[in-house]
């Protein structure tokens, strides 16, 4: 039985300074602990134990905070309320049973197994008068009530529930803490904070990448090695003279800040101050302008990669896969299949209607480059004073109409593949620009003084004679000895008559299928006039002719009229056909007297394939296809 103070004994200012001194310097987790012990002991309970509701349990469900019993602290431990004398406690109750608990309350099995006897609980009641949870005293003899007594138990029950409140508080401000550490730290932007000294006091992640520097670097230091000469006389300025009703200002424009290797870089943001614990804190929210350009540039680039691509979608021409078995095909193709794994210029010949576009397309698509767009420039189709600024873009204000920044076709394809159609059209005046383009793989915008680096490869394609223009002074001929690294010519379509019927057939389905028809037969009387036809405009007049039939033919057999060949085969072709050998003439010319110029050394720094601009193995295949030996050799 706990014995109950007699006016002799009991000094209730005696038990409150023993427990008092026994918990005074204790908080927390620790407090709890010493007040258990201290209760316990002074007034002699066999368990004495501190709890707390369990979150989530509906409030059925406890934990103690801390656990003495027989005169050790004990490991706290959880149990649900329903059966045992701590429940009225718990719904806001004082209770007390000086005697029989174990009668009063038998489904707790724990009161029997520890002899316990009487039983005191005193609700832990916040200022709003909800239970927190509940200090409760055991012992395994009577406990008469006794009002002194009851009114010390009191007192430390509000003193334990004051702790568990700031316990609680604690728990909230750090996880508070921890949540706005989260976002700082998360931020795209650099938060920096400062003293009024000017020292750095919080430097997050975003902060660490703007100035390249680490926080353990930052922290304490001061601002000023980030700052410019122009930021930091803003900055003390404001930090001197801002009216204090004024919290938050935007940094005005041209600013930069300094990063921890010495470069500056222009920023925006904010400025704003707090007052923390009766002390000023400045803070800056900033970004590196830079990064918003080049994101401003790379999202402008893309949609001029859209709006391009969506014009070449809704272009009349429909690339479709190539067609045909014949000798000469097959031949264009295997070359095509050689050349694509490089990175050489190459340059189409062929008459109109040929499909020079169709294999600049098969020569990106095989490349390693495929991953990035084939940019098309139709150099017949842009006005001569509009070219350049097709080709490299301008800047706004560059001319009258240039209201706003555009990419030229240069920029687009960095990366990719541009193919120069009809480059034989282009002006003198432009083709001095192109060819720096090509050999320095830079360029400027029209109206603009920065230089931009492209890495792109060029397809170029004509239906003209360009060595005869150059020899006639209306094209350069380092132009051309520059574009035609690789030359490929295309066969016309009277060159490879086998594949006029797989031909026809491909492009019969594809306008019945298109206009919803079922494809009509094609009679060999028809075939036969197809393959005696000319064809001067090649496969595209081929095409054109079979779409027309197809919409013409209602009934089961294709009608085909064929026009009447108003013009012979073009003096494109005449002229292409007429020159081919000297073209290969010119090629053998120029590779020997390269050679001989390297001693016939093909690879390395001075040698023959440097010089031509091409891979070792490409020279040497040219040489052989060419038949070029080196004299003496057997």
């Amino acid at each position: 039985m706990i014995p109950i103070p007699t006016p002799r004994d009991f000094e209730e200012a005696s038990v409150l300074r023993a427990i008092l001194e026994g918990t005074a310097t204790a908080t927390g987790d620790e407090f709890f602990r010493a007040l258990v012990a201290e209760l316990a002991k002074t007034l002699s309970a066999a368990c004495v134990f501190v709890s707390e509701f369990v979150e989530g349990s509906g409030k059925r469900q406890v934990r103690t905070l801390a656990f003495c019993s027989n005169g050790r602290i004990e490991d706290n431990f959880e149990f649900d309320l329903d059966g045992t004398p701590c429940e009225p406690v718990l719904s806001g109750s004082f209770s007390h049973h000086p005697t029989g608990i174990q009668q009063l309350y038998p489904r707790d099995k724990g009161l029997a197994t520890l002899h316990l006897e009487s039983y005191m609980g005193v609700p832990l009641l916040s200022e709003a008068g909800e239970v927190l949870g509940h200090l409760a005293i055991f012992d395994t003899r009577p406990m008469p009530p006794e009002p002194r007594f009851l009114s010390v138990v009191r007192i430390f029950a509000g003193r334990a529930r004051a702790e568990l409140e700031r316990k609680r508080a604690e728990i909230l401000l750090r996880e508070s803490q921890e949540r706005l550490a989260r976002i700082l730290e998360s931020a795209m932007d650099a938060i920096v904070t400062v003293d009024m000294e000017r020292n750095i006091a919080l430097f997050n992640r975003s902060a660490e990448k703007a100035f390249r520097c680490s926080r353990d670097q930052a922290i304490g230091k001061p601002l000023d090695r980030f700052l410019s000469q122009n930021s930091r006389a803003f900055l003390e300025g404001r930090f001197r003279d801002r009216p204090p009703e004024e919290s938050c200002v935007w940094l005005p424009d041209g600013l930069t800040a300094r990063r921890a290797d010495g470069v500056e870089f222009p920023i925006e943001g904010t400025l704003s101050k707090v007052r923390i614990e009766g002390e000023d804190f400045h803070t800056l929210i900033l970004r590196d302008i830079n990064e918003r350009k080049q994101a401003e540039a790379e999202l402008s680039k893309l949609k001029m990669e859209k709006d391009y691509l969506q014009e070449e979608i809704r272009g009349q021409y429909n690339f479709e896969e190539i067609v045909g078995q014949s000798s000469a095909l097959r031949s264009v193709l295997e070359t095509v299949e050689l050349v694509a794994a490089t990175d050489s210029t190459v340059l189409i010949q062929g008459e109109t209607g040929t499909g020079k576009e169709l294999i600049a397309r098969a020569i990106h698509n095989l490349s390693p480059r495929r991953g990035r767009a084939l940019i098309k420039v139709n150099c017949g189709g842009v006005p001569a004073n509009l070219l350049e600024s097709e080709f490299f873009g301008h800047e706004r204000g560059a001319f009258t109409g240039a209201v706003s920044q555009r990419l030229g076709r240069f920029e687009l394809a960095d990366g990719g593949t541009l193919f120069l159609d009809e480059v034989g059209e282009i002006p003198l005046e432009a083709q001095a620009k192109l060819l720096r383009v090509l050999q320095e793989r830079e360029f400027e915008r029209v109206g603009g003084s920065k230089t931009f680096k492209v890495d792109v490869r060029v397809i170029a394609a004509t239906n003209r004679d360009l060595l005869k223009e150059a020899a006639e002074g209306r094209f350069r001929d380092d132009l051309f000895y520059r574009l035609s690294v690789f030359p490929i010519r295309l066969p016309p379509l009277r060159e490879r008559k086998e594949d006029i019927p797989s031909l026809v057939k491909h492009f019969m389905e594809k306008h019945a299928r298109r206009i919803g028809r079922r494809t009509s037969r094609l009679s060999d009387a028809i075939l036969q006039g197809i393959l005696e036809y000319p064809w001067p405009g090649n496969i595209r007049e081929l095409e054109n002719a079979v779409e027309r039939a197809v919409i013409l033919s209602t009934g089961e057999e294709l009608r085909l009229d064929l026009p009447p060949v108003s013009r012979p085969p073009g003096p494109a072709a005449t002229v292409l056909e007429s020159t081919e050998s000297s073209l290969i003439d010119v090629e053998r010319r120029h590779i020997l007297e390269v050679l001989h110029r390297t001693n016939w050394v093909i690879e390395g720094a001075r040698g023959a394939a440097k010089v031509l601009d091409l891979h070792p193995n490409t020279l040497r295949s040219r040489i052989q296809k060419l038949g070029i030996q080196r004299p003496g050799a057997a």
